[in-house]
């Protein structure tokens, strides 16, 4: 049974910095696009960052220079560094594997992706 655990999340205040973690059990991370997503209240979910099995990444235009998107294969564990964090980043954070395409990252993830439960990412004024 595949099963992705997100962890990291918390409350900061804005200019502070957070690490998400995301684990798999049951997965390889090797031959997916990973990705970060994001979904706050009243809004609809959107893409944060992406990872190829090659190890391009892509980014939101809003988190590019903030955030950084990195992968442990031999963990099975996908990271997002968030710094200089806005309040308009408070959000719940999932991530999502997708080997629909063999680890190539599309604009959105396939219905057979696998997703995290989320982490919760609080930032105050």
């Amino acid at each position: 049974q595949v099963q992705l655990v997100e962890s990291g999340g918390g409350s900061v205040q804005a200019g502070g910095s957070l690490r998400l973690s995301c684990a798999a059990s049951g997965y390889t991370y090797r031959r997916s696009c990973m990705g970060w997503f994001r979904q706050a209240p009243g809004k609809e979910r959107e893409g944060v960052a992406t990872i190829d099995s090659d190890g391009y990444r892509n980014y939101a235009n809003s988190v590019k220079g903030r955030f950084t998107i990195s992968k442990d294969n031999a963990k099975n564990t996908l990271y997002l560094q968030m710094n200089s964090l806005k309040p308009e980043d408070t959000a719940m954070y999932y991530c999502a594997a997708d080997p629909s395409r063999g680890g190539a990252c599309a604009r959105s993830f396939a219905d057979s992706a696998y997703w995290g439960q989320g982490t919760q990412v609080t930032v105050s004024s």
